[in-house]
């Protein structure tokens, strides 16, 4: 499901949440917030550049950071690990 970035529609009648502006994710079909769902002061959908394919280094740098190892296939059934 994507995830859409919102903001609100006059900053100064937003709450924390809003005025700085946060995500939510939502099906395609779901239609868009009108109002914060926190203070119900009116928001508006930023558009935003995609994240396709930009992070996949910091996922890598990420799991190992949280413990976890990262194998490479060389053959059939044989790996190699890489950190």
């Amino acid at each position: 499901m994507p995830v859409y970035d919102y903001e609100a529609a006059s900053p100064e009648k937003g709450c924390p949440h809003c005025a700085s502006g946060f995500e939510t994710i939502q099906s395609i079909r779901d239609p868009r917030l009108t109002a914060c769902p926190q203070c119900g002061a009116p928001v508006r959908r930023v558009i935003t550049a995609p994240a396709i394919g930009r992070s996949k280094s910091g996922l890598d740098d990420r799991a190992k950071a949280a413990g976890f190892t990262k194998l490479k296939r060389l053959g059939k059934g044989e790996y190699e690990k890489m950190y």
